[in-house]
């Protein structure tokens, strides 16, 4: 487990790139037959990739002893959304299968969580958030189809985007996490411009889908005090609440969002203008 402290506004501001980077990027989300774990300071987020091949792979109980319980969902509940190939994942000894762009969301007390990919020359890359949690809430399987979507934006401001909407309130309850996936059109390039802060939740934004030579401009800071970090295929932005989050590439790609805070609320934004970007 790679743990990030929570980062003070002031001092996110006087960070160079090397430093931006240490603090809100991470890197590497998959590994083969292996499972990655970023625990955030910053509401308690954590954040990985599992991606079996040739065996199954356990988010054991060392999990647990790291987090000071039992297992891994004691206290916490999961989002997990597989962007790869058809995947299995056990949950207490019911197996659910999750093909590609569907997602599972497990509730709190779940003890053993185990993935596997179904055919092993395209394995599943399973992409999770977890978050704290105070109520069990039932698992559940979501398809693209029962996601919650919007389509926004146009070609004239390059931001033609559908937003499917898998762990929201209209589609089943969770304590805090929200999760959905983005997919930008073919010649839109920007995502939430303009952008905005959500005083009350933070955000991570998974990117994806993109080619090796493709790039992300994540545009990261308080609005009259922005940085950018670059950002290329299957790596995470760690977004703390005082913070815009916001990005360009090179060429589209699609993103995956993760919510944990206060609220649930998505007109809970504070809105900045452009003109108002420094």
């Amino acid at each position: 487990m790679h743990v990030r402290q929570s980062i003070h506004r002031d001092h996110a501001r006087q960070l160079d790139t090397a430093g931006l980077r240490g603090e809100f990027l991470i890197e590497t989300i998959f590994a083969v037959d292996n499972y990655t774990m970023t625990y955030s300071h910053t509401d308690r987020i954590i954040i990985g990739g599992v991606m079996p091949q040739s065996r199954s792979v356990t988010i054991g109980s060392e999990v647990g002893k790291q987090l000071g319980v039992s297992y891994f969902l004691e206290r916490r509940e999961l989002g997990v959304i597989n962007i790869g190939g058809a995947g299995i994942i056990e949950v207490d000894g019911k197996c659910w299968e999750i093909d590609h762009q569907q997602a599972l969301y497990v509730g709190m007390g779940a003890q053993s969580v185990v993935f596997s990919s179904v055919d092993a020359a395209k394995p599943a890359k399973f992409y999770y958030n977890s978050a704290p949690a105070h109520h069990r809430y039932p698992d559940k399987k979501i398809t693209l189809d029962e996601a919650a979507t919007t389509t926004l934006g146009d070609a004239a401001t390059s931001n033609r985007r559908t937003i499917n909407k898998y762990l929201v309130p209209e589609v089943l309850p969770t304590c805090q996490l929200t999760m959905g996936l983005t997919q930008l059109e073919e010649g839109s390039l920007w995502n939430t411009m303009p952008c905005h802060t959500h005083d009350r939740r933070m955000e991570v934004y998974f990117y994806f889908d993109m080619d090796e030579e493709t790039a992300v401009f994540h545009m990261l800071g308080q609005p009259q005090e922005t940085r950018h970090l670059l950002v290329h295929n299957e790596q995470a932005v760690i977004s703390p609440s005082w913070s815009i989050h916001a990005g360009v590439g090179t060429k589209r790609y699609t993103f995956i969002w993760g919510m944990v805070g206060e609220n649930q609320v998505f007109d809970d934004m504070d809105h900045v203008k452009v003109s108002e970007l420094r």
